[in-house]
């Protein structure tokens, strides 16, 4: 099974088997996941020694009722192809995930979302593999990418043209610390106007970039993103509306909100929290129920809509997450309770998004691999 046949199967929601023979910490830390996968950990060394001693059938006894085919999954697709097959002479419908999570890591998907009130088209790009999303906004001859991964930048630029545009601006919504920015990539492509929050230069900022303060637009087309400086996750995120489709960043998800830690540690948590509490309540209070949020990210647990989007109506996220009706001590003390791990490399992530630190592709690619941890629970 390839790993875009994987992603289909996902995205449609098919029951999904997954065995996985990497090392426990690796599993723990990264793994094939989603609402329809139910995934067990057993290491390749172990069905090694199984089929020396005849017994893979005892290892293979908890698979009999599980979703067919099961999915073996490992760094590089080798190791598992072997236990795939020893699966199969069992009597286990198996197959292998062709180059393992490093292929699952490649996967890219693109779905147009409906726009509303906006003479634009909009693609949101998805990483199943880390719950990264990043959009292009294409208007007239004219594109703008938003959050866009570096591992990547060469798609924004290529969907851009076959819909008859150029790429005039790469934007982050804050600095991001899961993954290394595409901004400059993409700029380094097309030429585009690399577009940062104006807060950024107190983060240390060393390149240059357009700084966009909170209201100010960057136009596309006939279109117009709008700033909204949106601080909490980080001292400088900033969101963009278009229209009715707010591109949120990590300030609000489907599932949860922004954790407030990544910047100033546990100690400027509880600050950053109340500050995160002023966006949610005051300054998205301005907004109207039918204001569609658009996110930086999603959980593994994160349920699309019908079209396969992540996106959802600001009005059902205030019903669904109790966080937001929170007054704020109950807020601050909610979201600086029960946060993840903090991403992996994500000190090292920051100082190459702020153009302090250096990596080449192959670095940048690995560095960023695993899970994007930014929201504060997975439930709010």
């Amino acid at each position: 099974m390839t790993p875009e046949e994987l992603s289909a199967r996902l995205a449609r929601g098919d029951p999904t088997a997954i065995l996985d023979v990497r090392d426990r910490d690796e599993f723990e830390a990264w793994r094939v996941d989603g609402p329809a996968v139910t995934a067990t950990q057993i290491p390749a060394i172990r069905f090694t020694q199984a089929e020396i001693r005849g017994t893979v059938s005892e290892l293979t006894a908890g698979f009999e009722d599980a979703p067919s085919p099961v999915v073996v999954v490992c760094a590089e697709g080798r190791s598992s192809a072997h236990v795939a097959e020893l699966l199969s002479e069992a009597g286990v419908p198996a197959e292998n995930l062709e180059t393992g999570m490093d292929g699952w890591a490649r996967v890219y998907r693109a779905r147009e979302l409906p726009v509303g009130t906006a003479d634009a088209t909009v693609l949101q790009y998805d990483r199943p593999s880390s719950g990264c999303l990043a959009y292009l906004v294409v208007a007239g001859d004219e594109a703008v990418v938003v959050d866009p991964l570096r591992a990547f930048a060469g798609r924004y630029v290529e969907d851009a043209r076959e819909r008859g545009a150029e790429v005039v601006a790469a934007v982050d919504t804050h600095v991001h610390a899961d993954h290394v920015s595409g901004v400059s990539a993409v700029a380094e492509r097309t030429g585009a106007t690399v577009v940062l929050p104006a807060g950024a230069t107190d983060r240390g900022l060393d390149f240059d970039a357009r700084l966009v303060a909170d209201g100010e637009t960057i136009s596309v087309g006939d279109a117009e993103l709008v700033a909204v400086h949106a601080p909490g996750h980080t001292t400088e995120m900033t969101a963009f509306r278009l229209g009715d489709l707010l591109f949120a960043g990590d300030s609000l998800f489907l599932e949860s909100v922004a954790r407030p830690d990544l910047e100033d540690g546990d100690e400027g948590a509880p600050d950053a929290a109340r500050r995160l509490h002023a966006t949610l309540t005051e300054r998205y209070g301005e907004f109207t129920d039918d204001t569609r949020v658009a996110p930086a990210h999603y959980g593994p647990r994160t349920v699309p809509d019908g079209s396969g989007a992540y996106v959802a109506e600001l009005g059902a996220l205030r019903d669904r997450l109790g966080a937001l009706s929170m007054d704020e001590a109950a807020f601050v003390s909610f979201v600086c309770s029960d946060m993840p791990p903090r991403p992996a490399n994500y000190e090292r992530i920051i100082e190459t998004n702020l153009g302090r630190d250096s990596l080449s592709d192959e670095e940048a690619f690995e560095v960023e691999l695993g899970p994007n941890n930014c929201a504060a629970t997975s439930e709010a």
